[in-house]
């Protein structure tokens, strides 16, 4: 496997690039519309994600929620790419980014098909939370990084 490169979303350009991945991976199976692949925070959060032969095939967002809390959301991988540990460099560098910006705590509302990627690279839960869609159970889950 080559070695992958996790690089921050700089420019706007990216971020449509990286928003229509997770529309592909998170939403398109579901029959939902591209704008539930974005909200409001998409300036402020950062967007890590992994390109390959020109395409965006990886990606997650950090988003600081304050108190010394930041939240994952929006992790997507490509699904020709799933399996080859590249969730995890996203996850890890999101990790990283908090670290570097002082927080202490990391959240997310994990689905149920994902909690065991979570909990095998740290995370634990806190509580099962909100069915999105009346479909897919999601859990709180939280990780402390000091």
């Amino acid at each position: 496997m080559s070695s992958h490169i996790v690089k921050i979303a700089k420019d706007e350009i990216t971020i449509q690039r990286i928003i229509q991945l997770r529309y592909e991976v998170l939403r398109k199976p579901w029959q939902k519309p591209i704008d539930t692949a974005s909200d409001e925070l998409e300036q402020t959060a950062m967007n890590a994600f992994i390109e390959q032969d020109g395409d965006i095939i990886a990606c997650g967002r950090l988003q600081d929620n304050g108190q010394g809390t930041g939240q994952i959301r929006f992790m997507a991988v490509s699904e020709t790419q799933q399996g080859k540990g590249l969730g995890k460099l996203i996850l890890q560098k999101l990790e990283q980014e908090a670290q570097q910006i002082g927080l202490t705590k990391i959240e997310l509302q994990a689905r149920e098909n994902a909690v065991k990627f979570y909990a095998a690279n740290g995370y634990t839960i806190k509580e099962k939370s909100f069915v999105l869609w009346d479909i897919i159970q999601h859990y709180l889950m939280f990780k402390m990084i000091h």
